[in-house]
């Protein structure tokens, strides 16, 4: 039976993609993880082995974040002049970000997700609704999906139309991927890493990369293949299969660390 700093192994992989979607931010969200590993290290009763080690340790990081992070406070409560996507999620507190990124990315309850933040259940179970609000409100931009097979590229094209977006192509494979992005100019990329004999996702974000700033989310079967604790590693990861509600908030939060999206452009 693994010990206590076996499952802390298992478990930092989702601990750091919780972190980098919730900064925006690989390196930043790495130096979270790594400050609180260095608490882990001061006080290692932190974390007991009678217990959920997975909660326990996020429930260190947020006790890290209340420490050093930014704050609802901080941020201020007046609505935001510019009403484009970064600035209606950047005006969401901080606290329903990580209550969104909770319950839908890594999959904790909305009970567990409270008691990592460290609110009553109660509150935990208002602060979503009032997140989702927040969500369901923004603004549309245009998104190329990057997928081989047509059922899942289908189901993520209706996911995406649902929130409002414009879907500017469907590319299957590498070569495909590069030309579209580079015709449409899209608002946010979201990508499979493996598209068969079409190539690598992967290596299609890079070229694409080299020549326009744009949010990319990988959502791939094969996390492991992108979460090795190597650099460099994505800051938006989606595990297939997905839920609908974790690729609405993680594209929501991809977003919202970048500027006031492009005009649509054609459907297809």
């Amino acid at each position: 039976m693994p010990d206590v700093s076996e499952k802390i192994v298992e478990n930092l992989r989702y601990l750091r993609r919780y972190a980098r979607a919730l900064l925006g931010s690989q390196q930043t969200g790495d130096t979270y993880v790594r400050i609180c590993l260095e608490d882990l290290l001061q006080e290692p009763d932190r974390i007991s082995a009678t217990g959920d080690v997975r909660l326990q340790l996020f429930r260190l990081f947020h006790d890290v974040w209340s420490r050093t992070g930014v704050h609802d406070e901080d941020e201020g409560e007046s609505e935001p002049n510019d009403l484009s996507v970064e600035a209606r999620l950047q005006a969401l507190p901080v606290s329903e970000r990580q209550i969104l990124l909770l319950t839908t990315l890594e999959g904790f309850s909305v009970q567990d997700a409270s008691q990592i933040l460290g609110i009553p259940h109660e509150a935990g179970a208002d602060l979503l609704a009032s997140a989702w609000s927040s969500v369901n409100e923004q603004m549309a931009t245009s998104i190329l999906v990057i997928e081989d097979e047509p059922v899942i590229a289908l189901d993520i094209v209706g996911l995406v139309r649902d929130m409002g977006h414009s879907v500017v192509g469907i590319a299957s494979s590498q070569v495909e991927a590069v030309r579209l992005a580079q015709k449409s100019q899209p608002g946010l990329v979201l990508a499979d890493i493996d598209l068969g004999p079409g190539g690598s996702g992967l290596t299609a974000v890079k070229e694409i990369l080299d020549s326009m700033r744009v949010p990319v989310i990988f959502v791939t079967a094969y996390p492991e293949r992108l979460l090795t604790g190597e650099r460099p590693e994505p800051t938006y990861l989606v595990t297939k299969p997905f839920e609908p509600d974790t690729l609405k908030v993680t594209i929501s939060q991809a977003l919202s660390f970048f500027g006031q999206p492009r005009q649509s452009r054609q459907a297809v």
